[in-house]
């Protein structure tokens, strides 16, 4: 497999073009970015843990039969995917109440949820990412309603496989964003899966592990992104 020229750069990965057209060449940085780019900084090692973790993750919901766009890890930073046509939704998924979902509910962050909410988002980073429902994606022709409703129940089944990992390594899983895209007429689960798109609580501890270290200035960021993939690699192995 050769690299090929630079497609696209986004905030947290670069992709490249291979030799074959289907596959893309995906390297991960150690940039990271929060409120939709107006904080920047650098998280030593980052791009390494994403890709290792987002590889493991990436495997464990093959197993389970559902379609992703990870085919094999390249190196410790690069990965190569599937090219996917994708879908300009971000499905989250949402356990207990933090973040943008304590503040519009007003509630406590920390609040166990009744049952999994699942969200749409419109990607678009001039818009800040605005939340949308069924109707908005339907109205602007963003997916199909069949699609539409394939990706959340699809958040769904990632998310219960996610729980059932992360609680053996003594993680909970706070909420996540999905991103997916088509290909052949199917629909692949796409982007990564990383402290960087999750947020993740120490069971016993509730500190936090993910890129809310990033956001607040808690310090400690990289030995939690560490941990995260560390006690989730050790899970894996031993299974």
């Amino acid at each position: 497999m050769e690299k090929l020229g630079l497609r696209y750069e986004g905030k947290a990965k670069k992709v490249y073009d291979t030799d074959q057209s289907e596959y893309f060449w995906v390297a991960y940085k150690d940039d990271a970015t929060a409120f939709n780019g107006e904080k920047k900084g650098q998280i030593a090692d980052k791009g390494e843990v994403n890709n290792q973790l987002s590889a493991l993750f990436f495997e464990e919901i093959e197993k389970a039969g559902i379609l992703t766009h990870y085919v094999r890890l390249l190196s410790d930073r690069d990965m190569l995917v599937r090219r996917l046509d994708m879908i300009p939704l971000e499905v989250v998924v949402r356990n207990i109440a933090a973040g943008s979902l304590a503040k519009r509910l007003g509630v406590e962050e920390g609040l166990v949820l009744s049952q999994p909410v699942v969200e749409l988002y419109y990607k678009d980073d001039e818009l800040g990412d605005p939340l949308v429902n069924e109707s908005h994606v339907a109205a602007m022709g963003w997916a199909s309603m069949a699609d539409a409703k394939e990706i959340q129940a699809l958040g769904l089944k990632i998310n219960e496989l996610l729980q059932g990992i992360l609680v053996k390594a003594g993680i909970q899983l706070i909420d996540f964003k999905l991103e997916f895209g088509l290909a052949n007429g199917k629909v692949y689960l796409g982007d990564e899966i990383s402290p960087d798109t999750c947020r993740y609580w120490d069971i016993e501890t509730r500190e936090k592990l993910d890129k809310d270290r990033f956001r607040r200035d808690l310090g400690g960021v990289e030995e939690a992104y560490q941990e995260v993939f560390r006690r989730v690699k050790e899970v894996l192995t031993q299974a």
